[in-house]
């Protein structure tokens, strides 16, 4: 009998020491490391030869994604913001390590322009897409809604809800029957915290999308889900501005009494581009540590 893990010590269970960086966060920086998977997980030729774009692939959850895609057979291209050029290159360096195809799409979502960019790159390159998985967000701590500039709750929306809206839009004429999109949406967008209004109404809004994109792409035989991540030590959360109380209790009141780590969300997004998945569309499936949605 294989022995049983226990999820409650598999990874990391206390708080985090405190730290801080400035948007967009880089993984050189995070303390702990992030786990991305990449001494862990294997994979089994569940995507082969399939073309996927990951915005914001660069670290974090976006790079566990893009590390499993790639050792389940898939080419990948990430886009992400020029100053995430360093751990851009890790993450290609581990795609090809994987003996499958990187490509490298720096430049800002924000910018609609560069979104239908990312599209008919991955399409050139490429010949098409398969998967296109819309994961790159912005959060900042708010004190309160009148304290917010407006350039940030902008920078909120353009990012994490404009930006996905552009890209489906630009690759929409391009994926096959069979394929599939995955929005990263939150537990935020369920049950939202202090502090993350703006952040979290996008969120909830991608929830909305991702139904609504279901029940048009569905006659296209094109699949639209999403994934609800719960607390996850990623390089958003020092990047986020909490102190040094929020980071020693960040994911420690989930029921596993813990943070998750970007390499526990690779399944699920795996799952969701698979065939495995093949009547699965417009589904939230949380992995949030047992917070509910």
């Amino acid at each position: 009998m294989t022995a049983l893990t226990d999820p409650r010590t598999l990874f990391r269970d206390s708080g985090f020491p405190d730290q801080e960086q400035q948007q967009p966060g880089l993984t050189g920086e995070t303390t702990p490391a992030p786990d991305h998977g990449e001494h862990s997980y294997t994979g089994h030729g569940r995507l082969k030869g399939r073309r996927a774009l990951i915005t914001g692939g660069d670290s974090g959850i976006g790079r566990a994604v893009a590390i499993a895609y790639a050792r389940e057979g898939a080419k990948v291209a990430i886009s992400y913001l020029p100053e995430e050029e360093d751990d851009a290159q890790e993450t290609a360096r581990l795609i090809n390590e994987a003996g499958e195809t990187g490509l490298l799409l720096p430049g800002d979502l924000r910018n609609e322009q560069y979104c239908a960019e990312i599209v008919h790159a991955t399409v050139a390159a490429f010949g098409g897409i398969d998967l296109l998985v819309l994961n790159a967000a912005y959060q900042r701590d708010r004190m309160s809604i009148g304290d917010t500039p407006t350039d940030e709750i902008r920078r909120v929306i353009s990012t994490n809800l404009e930006a996905p809206i552009y890209t489906l839009r630009a690759a929409e004429s391009h994926l096959p029957p069979g394929a599939s999109v995955i929005f990263s949406s939150s537990v935020q967008g369920y049950e939202p915290s202090e502090g993350l209004f703006d952040y979290a109404m996008t969120k909830a809004a991608l929830v909305s999308l991702t139904e609504s994109m279901a029940k048009e792409f569905g006659p296209k035989g094109v699949r639209v889900n999403a994934v609800a991540p719960g607390p996850i030590w990623t390089p958003l959360i020092p990047a986020t501005g909490w102190d040094e109380e929020k980071l020693a209790s960040f994911g420690q009141d989930t029921p596993l009494g813990r943070a998750g780590q970007p390499a526990e969300l690779a399944g699920a997004y795996v799952y969701l581009a698979s065939d495995d998945a093949s009547y699965t569309t417009g589904a939230i499936i949380a992995v949030t540590g047992g917070k509910n949605l």
